[in-house]
């Protein structure tokens, strides 16, 4: 890999094994939340990490340069790398003057003077999403030898709060320190070898990307009166407030609840979906209850 230059997987939120749909989705998604116009106030790192998803996504959306990437990294796309057409941004070995075709899912014209920025587009974007792309050089980096690759295994709250790990490597016993929100598929380019992570699932929280999701069950009583209940999060429980009137399948979010972004600041949320319960046995009293209930058309 090259240095200082993001895994492609990683980039997207998916593992080696992603599907094409998979990809798609994740790309999606990714694109979405990283537009340049809904981070004005940091304008210029959203460009960059936009810039970055849309490379990865016409990399791994290829079946071709996919097999390349997953057999040399980013080595394969650089120049003499071995795949067609990689000496520009566009892969297609056009001059910096003009180009045209697709990129991702977008359609674009390009053209620039001198092999500067470019001075025009014309966009076809089925997501109603801008496309950033290269001024000029080959965005793919240098080439340089693979890294020998390892696997670890980790408890789902490793991943989710970071460890520290004693491992053998040639031989030798050495400590590493794997950051916190690393998932499924994580790959971690260290300076010697690079480690794919493998996380256990856990018997609580689901993972989607970033954020964790929890089924709450309550009893019929506080669905329809209110009352609060403990909710457990990946740094403890924490106390919710459960409106009266509450329907089964409501999803509560929990603002950065969630785990850590592995690749800038701040979290993820928890969304916790209430199950409202309902009792397979009933007193005779709580039965007398409900029938009055049912009798009020409730």
């Amino acid at each position: 890999m090259a240095a200082g230059k993001a895994d492609y997987y990683d980039i997207l939120g998916i593992s080696k094994s992603a599907s094409a749909d998979d990809i798609k989705k994740a790309y999606r998604k990714q694109a979405l939340e990283w537009h340049p116009d809904k981070h004005k106030d940091n304008k210029e790192a959203a460009e960059k990490r936009f810039k970055e998803i849309n490379e990865a996504y016409q990399i791994l959306s290829d079946p071709q340069k996919r097999q390349a990437y997953d057999q040399f990294g980013h080595s394969a796309f650089a120049p003499g790398g071995g795949m067609p057409g990689a000496g520009g941004p566009f892969g297609r070995g056009q001059p910096f003057g003009s180009a045209s075709g697709k990129w991702g899912p977008f359609t674009y014209t390009y053209s620039t003077t001198g092999g500067g920025p470019a001075a025009g587009f014309d966009f076809g974007d089925p997501f109603e999403i801008f496309e950033q792309f290269f001024g000029g050089g080959s965005p793919f980096g240098a080439r340089r030898q693979a890294k020998p690759r390892y696997s670890i295994t980790l408890d789902f709250m490793e991943a989710a709060r970071g460890v520290e790990k004693e491992v053998s490597i040639e031989g030798k016993r050495r400590k590493i320190k794997i950051p916190a929100g690393v998932g499924e598929g994580t790959r971690i380019d260290f300076d010697d070898f690079v480690l794919s992570v493998d996380v256990r699932p856990h018997e609580v929280f689901e993972r989607d990307g970033a954020d964790i999701f929890v089924r709450q069950i309550i009893p019929f009583s506080m669905a329809a009166l209110g009352g609060e209940i403990m909710v457990p999060t990946i740094e403890g429980d924490v106390k919710l407030k459960v409106r009266g009137g509450t329907q089964s399948g409501t999803m509560i979010r929990l603002r950065n609840k969630g785990l850590p972004y592995l690749r800038h600041g701040g979290r993820g949320d928890e969304y916790v979906r209430i199950v409202v319960e309902v009792p397979k046995r009933m007193s005779r009293q709580q039965r007398r209850l409900v029938e009055e209930l049912r009798e009020e058309g409730v």
